[in-house]
């Protein structure tokens, strides 16, 4: 009958969080290609251009790659150095991969909660970034960004623990 209809809640949802990653990330790239583009044009045909293209497409290239590592983070997909997990036996990879996820998860916390400091100074300085965009809301994709990657790696950590604890029986 409907696919959807076998799925539970949390997984509609997720699929759902998901999707709405995904668009926000093709948005931004193609807003940030065109205003590359149209930037380039501007200059070349008519000896002009818009002020502050350049500052906007430099923000939005921190935000495509904090947007990106964060769709990377849902399925475990960063750049990894598996040398030794070529070598290791199945049970030690499993508690290798539990150790790496966690302490993944753990710096992204504390780089989550660093960044939210900075945005916070950002905030009470009041400064512009572009066109009456303030800095502080050009920087916030930071601590969110982190937040979100921390909290995947912590639940992929435990996704692992829970491998373990079911070697065990």
């Amino acid at each position: 009958m409907n696919k959807h209809k076998d799925m539970t809640f949390a997984k509609r949802v997720q699929i759902t969080l998901h999707r709405l990653e995904d668009a926000i990330l093709v948005g931004l790239l193609l807003l940030m290609i065109g205003m590359a583009v149209t930037q380039i044009f501007l200059r070349n045909l008519f000896e002009a251009g818009i002020v502050w293209s350049d500052v906007m497409v430099r923000i939005l290239v921190l935000w495509v790659g904090l947007i990106g590592a964060m769709v990377a983070s849902r399925h475990d997909n960063h750049i990894t150095i598996d040398i030794m997990d070529r070598y290791m036996p199945e049970r030690a990879k499993v508690y290798a991969n539990f150790v790496i996820k966690l302490f993944t998860a753990l710096i992204c916390t504390i780089a989550a909660y660093y960044s939210l400091l900075f945005v916070q100074i950002e905030f009470s300085d009041g400064g512009m970034a572009f066109a009456n965009v303030p800095t502080w809301l050009c920087e916030a994709i930071i601590p969110f960004a982190f937040t979100v990657i921390a909290l995947r790696y912590f639940l992929l950590s435990f996704m692992n623990l829970k491998k373990i604890v079911e070697s065990r029986s």
